[in-house]
């Protein structure tokens, strides 16, 4: 199969990952749509986020520079994972990121923000500079000077001082909060217990802009 990008995520396994899969409609690491459950609406609120799958993005999906390829990233960000330790966050709960619903860290460490930044920079080498097109995409009037900044020399400008770890749930919605609720009595079996990253994923967008699970890199010696 050719991808035409490719991303660092944060994944989750088990039944977080089922969970997250019937939400969205797409299994990443199947690679297949996946039926949302018979009593909740989510076809449209989940649409953006579908072809994504269940994840919290560490470095933001790119294109491959002139003379990268996937093995060539594949070792460098296995390197990179090596020297960093799972983190186990407290606990995750549904909230609000602007206009959409997101699984947020009820208390966010700074050493998601560490390894995340380890990954956007250590990896950078790899990033094809972004077309006018995905620059158009990304330019927003609401953007602060820094997060333009971070637009111009990281092709995303939520990175580095500007990230924050999130897992999307739905796209834009008029009126978050009926969904929220949905989504916290969805998720509920995994919102009372701490989630551990243990490993990051590498995956990639086919042709038809759905990510793929292509290989699960453990953090640390594990």
């Amino acid at each position: 199969m050719t991808y035409r990008r490719y991303a660092i995520y944060a994944t989750p396994d088990g039944k977080f990952a089922q969970l997250g899969a019937a939400w969205l409609g797409w299994d990443m690491h199947a690679g297949r749509a996946v039926a949302h459950p018979p009593d909740l609406d989510l076809s449209g609120a989940t649409e953006r986020p579908r072809r994504y799958g269940l994840h919290a993005t560490l470095k933001p999906p790119m294109r491959l520079a002139p003379g990268s390829d996937a093995e060539g990233l594949s070792r460098a960000a296995r390197a990179l994972a090596a020297d960093l330790p799972p983190i186990t966050i407290d606990r995750l709960d549904v909230m609000t990121m602007g206009r959409f619903l997101a699984l947020r860290p009820v208390d966010e460490t700074a050493a998601l923000h560490e390894m995340a930044e380890t990954f956007v920079r250590g990896l950078d080498t790899f990033r094809a500079a972004p077309s006018e097109d995905e620059v158009a995409r990304r330019q927003n009037p609401r953007l602060s000077a820094r997060q333009r900044a971070n637009l111009a020399q990281w092709g995303y400008p939520h990175v580095v001082q500007d990230f924050r770890f999130h897992i999307t749930l739905t796209g834009p919605l008029r009126d978050a909060e009926p969904l929220r609720a949905q989504a916290q009595r969805h998720f509920a079996p995994v919102l009372s217990q701490p989630y551990t990253i243990d490993h990051v994923t590498l995956a990639a967008q086919d042709a038809q802009g759905f990510f793929h699970a292509l290989e699960r890199i453990p953090l640390g010696n594990l």
